[in-house]
């Protein structure tokens, strides 16, 4: 990407620096976070990057690449009555978070520019808020920990999008390592790096997006978390979270006495999830990566069976894709579209890319996107070459 040079073009002189921040993959632990749990991704190489530079004024200037150039002016001042809508409002929002949180700022001008998929469910907002929140950090002298500026992003989102997400985005975003998944106690935020480095073992890992979204998520989500509240109260727990593994069984047969089956579906994915993301932190922890697959495929079914957050085309995928000879697949982020992912040997990659496509045309569906990823680094400074 050429964000320096595009801020040249735009603006008439040059940035003072550039920042990336990456969207990521979350390798298994989906809908834990809910229930204050455990979850593992890994940052992928594909980064959002904010070039910069400070204005005279309190007003910030945002403009998009991909948005052909266009943008938006804002007086920081007035911006939490008068903010801008669509894909400004996330810069925006990190601005005020950072105001709101007692971090002063002032203007700026940013040219953001990004490689991240929109609508794959690869968190292109988190890669947004978490680039442009390093930006004005850098900007105006704001020293925070990788964590901290996580928790200023999620804020944003929270607080100033409306979007009630959890925190494992902006964290992954944020505090990924090349070469490790991110284990993260969502309640602790106590961050661990797990060692992830599929290349070294002679895999890899496919993200197949398949460019369908549906306009579910919003009244999905909230049902799924009200779900899960409802059975923490009827058992008696802050959280799902706090189900002991070796009681799963007993607080799901007491869910059946006392509440209803979707509530005890819904649990049954959070209990047997969590106790998934810990098994495969074992074994990657033991060496032994090629042996997650498992694990991931137990995680789709899951998630289509008792979560009900999968789709036609995401259950086409990963059936495909197994079929094909992957180790394991499942669906990766929100579900209802977006991507999912394959665990496959590396000599399998472009077989099995081809096989999911020719899949996916047999059942009338439309053709996926398929690429890897590896392990890759959280927000950072560019250094110019």
């Amino acid at each position: 990407m050429r964000a320096a040079d595009h801020f040249a073009e735009t603006y008439g002189r040059q940035p003072e620096g550039c920042w990336a921040a990456p969207g990521r993959v979350n390798v298994i632990g989906e809908y834990t976070d809910l229930n204050d749990g455990f979850v593992l991704p890994i940052a992928i190489p594909q980064v959002t990057v904010v070039a910069a530079a400070r204005r005279g004024d309190r007003r910030l200037l945002v403009r998009s690449v991909q948005a052909g150039g266009t943008g938006e002016l804002v007086d920081l001042d007035l911006a939490s009555t008068e903010g801008p809508k669509g894909w400004a409002a996330y810069p925006l929002a990190v601005a005020l978070s950072l105001l709101a949180s007692g971090h002063p700022i002032d203007g700026a001008d940013l040219l953001i520019e990004s490689e991240v998929p929109i609508g794959a469910g690869l968190s292109s907002s988190a890669a947004l808020e978490c680039s442009v929140a390093v930006a004005l950090c850098a900007l105006f002298g704001i020293e925070l920990s990788p964590m901290e500026i996580a928790l200023i992003a999620q804020r944003a989102e929270n607080d100033f999008v409306g979007v009630p997400c959890g925190i494992m985005d902006q964290a992954a975003s944020m505090c990924c390592r090349p070469g490790y998944a991110l284990f993260l106690d969502t309640r602790t935020l106590v961050p661990q790096q797990v060692p992830f480095d599929l290349p070294a073992a002679g895999l890899a890992l496919i993200v197949i997006d398949t460019q369908v979204k549906h306009d579910l998520t919003g009244s999905a989500y909230a049902e799924r978390r009200g779900s899960c509240l409802e059975a923490a109260r009827l058992l008696g727990v802050p959280a799902l979270r706090d189900v002991p593994a070796d009681e799963a069984d007993r607080a799901l047969q007491r869910l059946a006495e006392l509440g209803d089956d979707v509530v005890v579906r819904r649990a049954r994915h959070v209990l047997s999830e969590q106790a998934r993301v810990l098994e495969v932190v074992r074994r990657l922890e033991a060496g032994q990566p090629g042996t997650i697959g498992e694990l991931l495929s137990a995680s789709h079914r899951s998630l289509r069976d008792d979560f009900e957050v999968s789709s036609p085309e995401l259950d086409a995928v990963v059936d495909v894709a197994n079929a094909a000879g992957a180790l394991g697949a499942r669906l990766t982020g929100a579900g209802f579209g977006g991507s999912a992912i394959a665990l496959v040997a590396a000599d399998d990659v472009v077989a099995v890319e081809t096989l999911v496509n020719e899949g996916l045309a047999e059942q009338g569906f439309g053709a996926a996107k398929c690429f890897t990823v590896v392990a890759s680094a959280g927000a950072h400074e560019l250094v110019p070459h």
